[in-house]
């Protein structure tokens, strides 16, 4: 049953980071077309901004999680209750702090920008970008996260997966009517608004929850540890655009948000696989089966290396040609950075290295024994880009993204493998360094491959399989050679699950 779960997980988060892609394609493709790069800088800056507010989670979201493995494990309806209810309290205090926050921005946020934009403009921007925030928060977060820890992810992807198709025709008919920016947002708004208030409505009927019947005196643990571990998430994932804000255009910040669109892409579909395995693994710890708990990170090492190395390699030789043929005809800025096309997709390749152990780090609740390499992950990542930024424009703030990524994989991969793991950390640099000669093996090759010159979406999708079938072909056949018996429990796993899909449809057929 629990194979059964992350199975169903990992595919309709795949299907759902699919929808995201095309649809963080289209959205900013139609902002730069209609309103300009400024526009679409602005949009991205205000985004960013408001995203800060999460710090203000104190990183509680993942305590919650993890908080409520064993209690779901041992279903221990009491315990649910408290935690479920603390963290309602909580997010919902957070919810009407972040309108205090938004109302502070408005303020503020004109003054930081260098723009041709009025205030009320920017003003009501603010303000319909921050609706689904707030709802979110108010609403739909504390059961989101109680879905994630039941193994329900799935539930939580259908209903994204359906405002996301619903936003997509909504924007593109909106923007042929002619309609303006405002619009725009306001319609994608009110749509997303509806996923807090569903996820609210079936965990209350189908689980029956009585969150008044709490103890009120219930503390959850590690709530302020937590804080570090959620800040390092936020700083990772905004501190570029901030800076870029600060001390650089508008201009500049969409060309690094166009970048970023493919990154987004990238990192969704990696988090996809994570985001239906570390439940499974929260379950696995709780129950404290460590022969398991070792043999099932084996695999997942084995699998997450190898997809990571594949996809991270393909991006490296294909970003800039994509980037060139999405911004063809743009001329309010210069999109074509090649050295910066690299580094970004570099920043994330280390990223995607230390997912797995950030992962199950996290899903063991070992949030107060590495919050301090969290801190030093911020302050890195802050003052190498503000130092770099100057003269190095986004290269410089991508720079600092390495360095701080670097640093936080180092500590995850020692502090899982001694803490958690109970083995040798060698195992882990093994597959790391394999990792590094694969990546240089395939774009080495790559660079001798028959590719189109003559770009355009045709040519760029004829080289992407070329590349991709190199890329899979060696990095497959590598590992294959030197991790033969995860790769044969791997395919004995989804034969497994494979047939029991089988025998299901066959019996309801009866």
């Amino acid at each position: 049953m629990r194979s059964k779960k992350a199975v169903y997980n990992i595919i309709l988060n795949v299907v759902l980071q699919i929808i995201i892609i095309i649809y963080g394609f289209i959205i900013p493709k139609i902002i730069i077309s209609n309103f300009g790069s400024n526009v679409n800088g602005l949009v991205s800056s205000i985004t960013q901004f408001l995203a800060y507010i999460v710090l203000l989670e104190s990183g509680f979201g993942p305590v919650v999680t993890s908080a409520l493995y064993k209690p779901i494990a041992q279903k221990n309806d009491r315990d649910i209750i408290n935690i479920l209810r603390t963290s309602e309290k909580f997010f919902r205090s957070i919810s009407l702090i972040f309108i205090l926050y938004m109302i502070v921005l408005c303020f503020v946020f004109p003054l930081i920008i260098n723009n041709n934009f009025d205030n009320i403009f920017t003003v009501s921007l603010i303000i319909i970008i921050g609706v689904t925030t707030f709802f979110e928060y108010f609403f739909g977060m504390t059961y989101k996260l109680f879905l994630k820890a039941n193994q329900e992810l799935y539930f939580i992807s259908i209903i994204q997966i359906i405002t996301y198709i619903i936003s997509v025709i909504v924007i593109i008919i909106l923007a042929k009517c002619g309609f303006g920016i405002h619009m725009i947002k306001l319609a994608s708004g009110l749509i997303f608004i509806i996923r807090p208030i569903l996820l609210n409505y079936y965990v209350k009927k189908k689980y029956k929850l009585d969150l008044n019947n709490s103890d009120s005196n219930y503390k959850l643990k590690q709530k302020w540890d937590g804080l570090a571990q959620h800040i390092a998430a936020v700083i990772h994932g905004n501190t570029d655009i901030t800076i870029l804000t600060f001390f650089t255009t508008l201009a500049e910040v969409s060309v690094y948000s166009v970048y970023y669109l493919v990154i987004k892409g990238i990192k969704s579909l990696i988090q996809s696989i994570t985001g239906g395995l570390d439940a499974t693994f929260g379950d696995i710890i709780a129950k404290n089966e460590k022969v398991n708990l070792n043999k099932r990170f084996e695999m997942y090492e084995v699998l997450f290396n190898s997809l990571s190395t594949i996809v991270f390699t393909c991006a490296i030789l294909l970003i800039v040609p994509f980037i060139s043929i999405y911004t063809k005809g743009v001329t309010d800025a210069n999109y074509i950075r090649h050295t910066f096309g690299v580094l970004i997709v570099i920043s994330e390749y280390i990223w995607a290295i230390r997912l797995p152990y950030g992962s199950i780090t996290l899903a063991a609740g070992h949030f107060k024994e590495t919050r301090n390499g969290a801190w030093i992950e911020c302050l890195t990542n802050i003052l190498i880009s503000i130092i770099l930024v100057w003269k190095y424009g986004i290269i410089g703030v991508t720079i600092g993204t390495i360095v701080a990524m670097t640093i936080r994989t180092i500590e995850f991969v020692y502090h899982s493998n001694k803490y958690i793991l109970n083995r040798s950390i060698w195992k882990s640099i093994q597959k790391i360094l394999l990792i590094v000669i694969e990546t240089i093996i395939i774009v080495f090759i790559c660079k001798y491959l028959p590719l189109k010159e003559n770009i355009n979406y045709l040519n760029w999708i004829i080289n992407a399989l070329m590349i991709f079938g190199v890329s899979s072909l060696i990095t497959l056949t590598i590992n294959y050679i030197f991790f033969k018996n995860e790769f044969k429990e791997i395919m004995n796993i989804f034969k497994r699950l494979l047939k029991k899909r089988q025998k299901g449809i066959k019996n309801d057929k009866n």
